[in-house]
């Protein structure tokens, strides 16, 4: 492969934790902004979300588990990912699907209600639901997993990385406090990483998003 990773997004969104991924690999890479427009422009996708990642050979990424997942793969060096043959393999695939599907894409709902429902009522019986739904999320991870350093074990995943940018969406206190906090005791010692904290405090600084505090 040649040429760098161009990651298309914005600040306090899900690209972060992409950034934050190729800031740990080494790689060389440059974020558009996802209003770009021109040449500049993110490139067409199904669903017109981001992240989007172009990855050197051109080819185009969306998913942000799967980015992250193909990310440490093909990085293996990075050490970011447990092998295909760890016994921690499974849990890693099992809690990166389940960040995706159980709670980052409830967030799309919860957020601005109006994309599937008419009506102030109805708009906020399905943002209350769906963060309660939210919240059983986390609650889930918190009973089944025993943090060591990190959600794994001793070694940082793009898995701590995924749930620190997703917890953005989750009231902070509340998650860490009294959800779960072996799960936010882990997003602080991402957001305090010497090769992370800047890249964070900058791309998604705590208290950008309303819902958060």
């Amino acid at each position: 492969m040649t040429g760098d990773y161009v990651v298309y997004g914005e600040r306090g969104w899900g690209n972060v934790a992409v950034e934050a991924t190729l800031t740990l690999i080494g790689a060389q890479y440059r974020v558009v902004d996802a209003g770009a427009k021109g040449p500049e422009r993110p490139p067409a996708t199904i669903t017109n979300q981001v992240p989007v990642l172009e990855l050197p050979s051109g080819e185009i990424m969306t998913e942000s588990a799967a980015i992250l997942i193909w990310l440490a793969d093909a990085h293996p060096a990075a050490r970011l990912a447990p092998a295909i043959d760890s016994p921690l393999r499974p849990a890693f695939l099992r809690w990166m699907a389940f960040v995706s599907s159980s709670i980052y894409a409830l967030y799309w709902v919860r957020d601005v209600p109006a994309r599937v429902v008419d009506g102030e009522a109805a708009r906020a019986q399905v943002k209350a639901r769906l963060m309660d739904r939210i919240v059983r999320g986390w609650a889930l991870m918190e009973r089944e997993i025993s943090p060591g350093s990190w959600l794994l074990g001793d070694e940082l995943t793009v898995l701590d990385i995924y749930v620190t940018v997703v917890s953005r969406w989750t009231p902070r206190a509340a998650l860490h406090e009294n959800i779960a906090p072996g799960v936010g005791e882990v997003v602080r010692r991402v957001e305090s990483h010497p090769r992370l904290a800047a890249l964070l405090a900058e791309r998604f600084p705590l208290g950008l998003d309303p819902d958060e505090a």
